[in-house]
Parts: structure tokens; sequence; C-alpha cells
């Protein structure tokens, strides 16, 4: 068997269009018989779909879960991963390493490690046998396939003291705390859009840590059971159960809440579009507005910030921050409820 020497960022993998890198690409390589000396190729078998992309897909299929398996085969078959054509994004996975490439040796894994790719399913090679089972409660799908993961693209061994779907689901989400924890610090004022889901929940209990007692976190959240799981937990201040979707509720539900100043720093934590005004009109002038959701329209908050006269900082998500994939095991750790709350819904 001929091994290849491959580009550490994964060009090598890359079909269409030529020059490009593998996330924007629109079509991958998933020819596992090819060996390149850069690559981790792992044995696939749980995919943890982005809420985006996830909640896309059902609403295309009519709420059926065979037809959100039928829809990541056809993405996957003609792609060779799995990126969702309308929302652009992907998730990432679980598995248990097959091979390791001889410059990828320095990375630490052997064979029959299982690991979690902290990358996205955007950029990942992807081949799928079939799927084996869909877990619309955690946007999980059990599968039988192979990926690539290439030398630059972050990797983490699976911890032993948490269910493996729990893990996979908070690694998901794991750049979306220490983000959280760059931007605000003790005294502010927060606003968590979206609080009541998985990164809405991370972000809220990280707010909390961060801000301390003179500071304060506000949570918005429209789905009512998960507006309940909120306030159960204390995390927040206070709870305003509505749609984020509409920009004066989320606007009046605020200023009386920070005296009509407004937040230091709103998240955006949404997963579906439409928030981006509702963000901008929650945060004070020259505060901070970061947007993690992968629903997001770029465009739609630049442009309407400019529109309305806010002068605030915009920030686009980025799933991956130092250390991330610890950062958010042990913020879930160190608290009991959370844990617990997390462990009932993604196990």
């Amino acid at each position: 068997m001929t091994t290849l020497a491959g580009d550490p960022l994964g060009t090598h993998r890359v079909i269409a269009p030529k020059g490009a890198l593998p996330q924007p690409a629109e079509k991958l390589d998933n020819d596992f018989s090819k060996v390149y000396a850069t690559e981790i190729v792992v044995d696939v078998q749980t995919l943890n779909v982005d809420a985006a992309s996830f909640r896309q897909m059902e609403e295309a299929s009519g709420g059926d879960p065979d037809g959100v398996a039928a829809l990541v085969m056809q993405t996957v078959q003609r792609r060779g991963k799995q990126h969702n054509p309308v929302t652009g994004s992907g998730g990432m996975l679980l598995g248990v390493v097959e091979r390791v490439g001889d410059m990828a040796a320095t990375r630490g894994f052997v064979p029959g490690d299982r690991v979690a790719t902290l990358v996205s399913l955007s950029l990942t090679p992807l081949r799928l046998d079939r799927v084996i089972a869909v877990r619309p409660a955690s946007a999980q799908l059990d599968v039988a396939g192979k990926a690539a993961v290439f030398l630059t693209a972050p990797i983490a061994r699976m911890p032993t003291d948490m269910p493996e779907r729990l893990v996979l689901a908070l690694l998901d989400v794991a750049g979306a705390a220490p983000q959280v924890a760059r931007l605000c610090g003790p005294g502010d004022t927060v606003v968590v859009l979206g609080a009541g889901g998985k990164s809405g929940l991370l972000c809220a209990a990280e707010a909390r840590r961060r801000v301390g007692e003179k500071g304060k976190v506000i949570g918005v959240e429209s789905f009512a059971a998960y507006a309940d799981d909120l306030r159960a937990l204390g995390i927040c201040d206070h709870v305003a159960t509505l749609d984020a979707r509409d920009p004066l509720a989320v606007r009046d539900a605020v200023a009386p809440l920070t005296e009509g100043r407004g937040a230091d720093l709103v998240l955006s934590c949404v997963n579906v579009p439409g928030v981006e005004l509702s963000a901008i009109l929650a945060a004070r002038d020259r505060g901070k507005v970061y947007y993690f959701a992968m629903s997001t329209s770029f465009t739609a908050a630049a442009l309407g910030a400019e529109g309305i006269g806010r002068d605030v900082d915009l920030f686009i998500g980025n799933g991956y921050a130092h250390d991330h994939a610890e950062h958010t095991l042990s913020l879930v750790r160190a608290s009991r409820p959370l844990h617990e709350l997390m462990q009932r819904r993604y196990t």
C-alpha cells in the first residue's frame, strides 16, 4: 500500500473547486483506500449534527427521523462530507481510531483510541455505509462509516467519567464558554438569547461565574420547558420566555432590567435565523454582540446595526479556542445541577 504525503490543511482531499480549502469546498474525496501520512482515519460511530442543521433537516422532512437520515446520506454521497447545503454547517463525530499516518503520530493517538473530532463535519472527509439510528433529542445519528482528521484539525480522546453521548453533545459547542470567559468580566450585564439550549446553558453558566455578585445574567428562551429548566438552575437573575426573533419584544424585556442602558454583552445562541437585530437591540452603546449560532446571517447583523445606528462590536462565533474541550467539560463537572440537566437531555 502506497502512502502519500498529504497537505496538513487537507487540500489533498479537495475535488472541487480546485485550490479551495476543505471547508468551503463543494466536494471532498472520501476514498479511504488512499493512505495519507498527515491523516488520522476514524471508524465513525456517531454524528453529532449541529443544532441549526438538524432543525433544518427535521423541518424539511416533516419531522420524520428517516427523512433526516436520508438527507444526511444524500449530502455525504454528493459532497463527501456532512456539509448541509442549506445552513452551511456540519457538526462533529465520535469514533475509534483505525489508522494514524506517520506524520500524525506525534499527536499521541493510537489505533483503538475512542475520540471525538473538535472540527466541523463541513470540512471532514466522510463516508457513510449506513445510518443505524436517529436521535432527535440530542441531534445525533448512530452510523457506520469512516472519516479522516487532518493534521491541523483538533481532536480529543474521550474522557471516561461522563457518558459518551453527553461528552459528544458538549464538545460540539465547546467553543462557546471560553469565548464568554474572554468577553465578559466582573459586574457586567450579560444577555443570552436561546439560553435554555445546549450552547445557551453553557454560555449562561460561564457568564454567571464571570460577572460575580454585582453582575447580572438575563436569559431569553422561547421554549417554556427549557425556560423552566433555566429558572431551576438559578444561573440567571431573570428569565424571559419569549421568541428571540421578535426584536422589539427582546428590547422591551431587557430595557427595564438594565435601566434602559442595555447589556454589556449579548450572546446569540438561537438555532434559527432572524435573531440578528434582537441581539443588537439588547446591547448597550459600545457593547458587544457575539453570534455563536451557525444560523446567523452576518450580512443581516452588519447591515442591521448600521441601519439602526448602533455602535456595537460584532463577533463571529468561533467553534475553537485553546483548551476549549477541557474548559467546557470542567464547567459542567463543577455544577451538579447543570451536569444532571445536560445528562438528562442528551443521553
